[in-house]
């Protein structure tokens, strides 16, 4: 726990070198694995704080942008 009271949880990406394989392939695969745990994207986002009145409203936002666009790709089916 950290000293808010969260519990902290530490995702490791792991890659083994397999025989015959090439140090840019073990890179490729490393990068892919990363990739897909989300550690980049989850770490710029807890680089700063953000309050739960901010979240809501980004949430919020991103709720209207996405009724949006729905309500547009209707409309231009009809």
């Amino acid at each position: 726990m950290n000293f808010i009271g969260e519990e902290v949880r530490y995702v490791v990406a792991t890659v083994t070198l397999r025989p015959g394989e090439s140090q840019d392939e073990l890179l490729r695969r490393f990068r892919k694995e990363v990739a897909e745990a989300r550690i980049l994207s989850t770490c710029r986002e807890k680089r700063w704080f953000v309050s739960k009145g901010e979240l809501r409203r980004k949430e919020r936002k991103r709720a209207l942008r996405k009724m949006r666009k729905k309500q547009k790709q209707l409309e231009e089916r009809m």
